[in-house]
């Protein structure tokens, strides 16, 4: 049987610290799940989510990787058949459609782009933020770049100003986008 590389892409939004969800229900739809965070998320889950980092590569069976490898080093993690970027939040996905490339994360997506990888984009921010030009225009351009970015109804409904409830999180809708 061949597995299924899926890359978990997690930014600083409070759903970072409840990625052991989608890990567990990617790995029984059968993916092997690598998780890869922004440096944001990184530092949420490193000083303040004791073990949560070890607990994530126990649970995925590889390293969690940040940062930027250097030329000489080799990957440690496998490619990736499908990439799942979530929680996204708006900083990454503003500068994710304008092609920027200055976290590891970005850099993984804003090249899939190129390699037609299967992306499922999962948003979390607040309806504030949602409601700058921006977004929309972002959003957009991801989706016409061929990124399933699940926004409003089938997706991610953005909340009032710290109003979020992470237990409505739809993690079940972004793994259902996901390549069969």
């Amino acid at each position: 049987m061949t597995t299924r590389t899926l890359y978990l892409i997690a930014c600083a939004a409070p759903p970072a610290r409840r990625l052991h969800i989608p890990i567990s229900m990617a790995q029984q739809a059968g993916w092997d799940v690598c998780a890869i965070l922004t440096p944001s998320a990184y530092r949420w889950l490193t000083e303040d989510a004791e073990g949560e980092i070890e607990a994530l590569e126990q649970n995925t069976g590889h390293p969690v990787r940040y940062q930027y490898k250097l030329p000489s080093q080799p990957d440690v993690l496998p490619p990736p058949d499908a990439i799942l970027v979530a929680p996204t939040t708006s900083n990454t996905l503003n500068k994710w459609a304008a092609g920027i490339s200055d976290t590891l994360a970005l850099g993984l997506i804003t090249e899939a782009i190129g390699m037609q990888i299967s992306t499922v984009a999962l948003p979390h921010w607040n309806d504030a933020q949602g409601k700058h030009p921006a977004v929309a225009r972002s959003v957009q351009e991801l989706r016409d770049a061929g990124v399933t970015v699940l926004l409003g109804e089938s997706g991610f409904t953005p909340h009032p100003p710290r109003h979020g409830n992470l237990d409505a999180y739809p993690w079940q809708a972004a793994l259902d986008a996901l390549p069969a």
